[in-house]
């Protein structure tokens, strides 16, 4: 059976793009401005609402705080919000049993930057969105670290009270690590999974978008709550303090929650593209690494996440209509909480680490010159440390006053989830051996991942200890380690991506001295931020308090002048970013970095159905410097495609010695050898 894949987002023969009867006027269609003014509209009616139907609980009546409309506030409010957009547009012709009229604003071939501003069925659209979209939370997370780092200066001389520095702790923490969980898996997962195995599309593209437009409503949701008080638990939001919390709390576990939702749709997608989508010879020995780290983070989101929005409804419920899910005095247990809470928290750890060791390994093979070392080894370490995240979650309740006798299990099984993930850092120590290294602006930020998470590596073996932790608990030494595994680690691999990428999906190239000025200031700077933290925590400076001793305050001073610096380094990179994409715009129209992977083959950007046919793969992406080797796939193979063969082939031509039993046909050498396996 022939394998062709007709694309929804095709054009209609004969038509050119504005010859559409869906180009309408940018306010006459669905978009972000329908969207805003449906989100206020369903606000104020749910608060209206739930001020009706709570008004008589008695919790209520006898305090000043009322959950109720607020929730159910932020509920229409999303609701609002999607139907704006138009996300039900699509079930909403077919319950009246019609036919959807055309509407382009669906596609990329509208023209302008529209698009870009509603929702859409194009995954590279939607990949754009996503990375423009977790700049902003990047940048105002980073802003919160700021006001943190300015109050620290001084041990006794404060800028803001102590309620308040735990508000923008928790805003903080919240931010980074809720929102900052699609970092990759949004921009260039979206984006580049289709491209990778060589579809045409996403398997469920409007799940896609769907997962996309939850993470702006998550975002506004997440910063209302310090119009309500803000929350005082950090962004782990503990039990029992999360029940005696004001109404900020609300926006926390409504956010946590939906972007919850966001992370559960996009794993899904994934899974199903990956497995179903790959063109003819995409085996998952060719799979690239990056595929497989979106393809092991995606397991760990959809049976993760699903425990975490649960904990986020039990304590809405808890707050809202006086259940006791979490309060210890009504026959709950905050100890559920954390069991819920760390049985996602811990997987969140590896789904922001996994992606960026897949964005790193395409990269250095790449700027080696050399197949990637230990490709199984990798592939299998990626799987392995997928399924031992299941089973560490406790070592973060070992001063909790859980049973004792459990300590010495999960104490194990955090060690022993050291082991895969060193044999995929080994994959890139081996791939280093002997290269011809080309120090690129990616290939300087790969190299940077790999030492600061060495020593995030490192710093790590200590708290899985259970003696050692029972001391840096709730220390810096604890923030100095997850900062460095987590920025250290996912943000330099991000910005890798970044420098590596961007030419790719706009077909525009950043500046290079601003990008390498950028490179040092943020390698250095990240460096002297956090590194003095370990000694801090070791001194015994505790996390999320504001007022220290006075011995600590020279360190602390050096670590807040070192964060400013940091901070200025992240506006190298802004500046650039928006100067060469929006003025100076040097073009950049074919594969700069000699690359081999599958979406480097086409233009740049890519054309909006991707590939014109379903390529057909040849070998794999990581065959640098291979005598003889195969092109890396076939992009215009002929019309018949029968299980990975041609339909009628010549007869076969000599095989090259790194791809037995791969008839050869002419084709295009740089970028397309029409051949494949039988």
């Amino acid at each position: 059976m022939a394998i062709e894949i007709q694309s929804e987002l095709a054009e209609p023969t004969g038509r050119g793009p504005r010859d559409w009867a869906g180009f309408r006027s940018y306010w006459l269609r669905p978009g972000i401005h329908t969207g805003v003014i449906l989100a206020a509209v369903g606000y104020i009616l749910g608060h209206l609402l739930g001020n009706f139907l709570s008004s008589g609980y008695q919790q209520n009546v006898h305090s000043d705080a009322n959950d109720v409309p607020i929730v159910l506030g932020y509920a229409l409010g999303v609701l609002g919000w999607l139907i704006g957009l138009g996300v039900f547009n699509d079930l909403f012709w077919l319950v009246l049993g019609r036919q959807r009229p055309p509407d382009t604003h669906l596609s990329s071939v509208e023209p302008g930057l529209g698009k870009y501003f509603r929702y859409t069925l194009d995954h590279k659209v939607v990949g754009i969105q996503y990375l423009f979209g977790m700049i902003g939370y990047f940048l105002t997370g980073g802003l919160f670290a700021m006001a943190i780092r300015s109050e620290l200066l001084s041990p006794s001389y404060h800028l803001i009270g102590a309620n308040q520095y735990l508000m923008v702790v928790g805003e903080h923490g919240t931010m980074m690590m809720m929102m900052m969980s699609s970092v990759i898996l949004g921009p260039f997962g979206q984006y580049f999974g289709p491209l990778l195995i060589g579809s045409k599309r996403v398997a469920f593209p409007r799940l896609e978008a769907l997962g996309f437009w939850l993470t702006p409503a998550a975002y506004v949701i997440l910063l209302s709550g310090m119009l309500f008080g803000g929350f005082p638990t950090g962004w782990t939001g503990y039990e029992p303090l999360a029940t005696q919390a004001k109404q900020g709390m609300d926006a926390y576990y409504f956010a946590f929650g939906l972007m919850g939702i966001s992370m559960i749709l996009a794993g899904f997608n994934m899974i199903v593209t990956v497995i179903n989508y790959r063109a003819p010879g995409m085996r998952w020995s060719r799979m690239p690494m990056f595929v497989w780290s979106m393809f092991t983070v995606s397991f760990l989101q959809v049976l993760s996440v699903p425990v975490l929005v649960g904990a986020c409804f039990m304590g809405l419920m808890d707050r809202t209509f006086q259940t006791a899910f979490f309060t210890n005095q009504l026959g709950g247990s905050s100890f559920l909480y954390e069991d819920l809470f760390w049985f996602f928290g811990h997987p969140e750890v590896y789904i922001l680490a996994l992606p960026g060791f897949g964005i790193i390994a395409e990269v250095v093979s790449v700027f080696c010159r050399k197949p990637l070392f230990g490709y199984k080894i990798a592939a299998a370490g990626m799987l392995g440390v997928g399924i031992l995240s299941f089973f560490v979650w406790q070592h973060h309740l070992f001063d909790s006053g859980i049973n004792p006798d459990m300590r010495p299990l999960f104490m194990l099984t955090t060690e022993l989830i050291s082991i895969p993930t060193g044999f995929i850092f080994l994959v890139g120590m081996g791939t280093f051996w002997k290269a011809k290294i080309r120090f690129s602006i990616p290939m300087l930020f790969a190299l940077a991942f790999y030492f600061n998470f060495l020593i995030g590596g490192i710093s790590g073996v200590f708290l899985s200890d259970v003696p050692a932790d029972t001391t840096e608990h709730g220390s810096f030494f604890v923030m100095a380690h997850f900062h460095y595994t987590i920025m250290g680690g996912l943000i330099f691999a991000f910005m890798a991506g970044v420098y590596y990428w961007l030419p790719k999906m706009t077909g525009i190239k950043l500046n290079e001295k601003l990008g390498r000025i950028h490179f040092w200031t943020m390698f250095i700077f990240f460096n002297t931020t956090f590194l003095p933290l370990f000694a801090l925590g070791l001194m015994g400076m505790p996390r999320r308090v504001f007022e220290y001793a006075r011995n600590l305050e020279t360190l602390n001073d050096w670590v807040s002048i070192s964060a400013f610096c940091l901070g200025g380094s992240i506006l190298i990179f802004l500046f650039n970013f928006v100067m060469s994409t929006l003025f100076w715009r040097e073009r950049e129209v074919g594969n700069p970095w000699r690359s081999r992977s599958l979406e480097w083959q086409l233009s740049s950007p890519p054309p909006p159905e991707n590939f014109s046919r379903v390529p057909v793969i040849l070998a794999s992406p990581y065959d640098y410097g291979i005598p003889n080797a195969l092109p890396v796939a076939d992009l215009n193979p002929p019309p018949g495609v029968i299980a990975g063969a041609y339909a009628g082939a010549a007869p076969q031509a000599p095989q090259a010695p790194q791809a037995p039993q791969a008839p050869r046909t002419p084709g295009t050498p740089s970028s397309a050898g029409a051949g494949t396996e039988a």
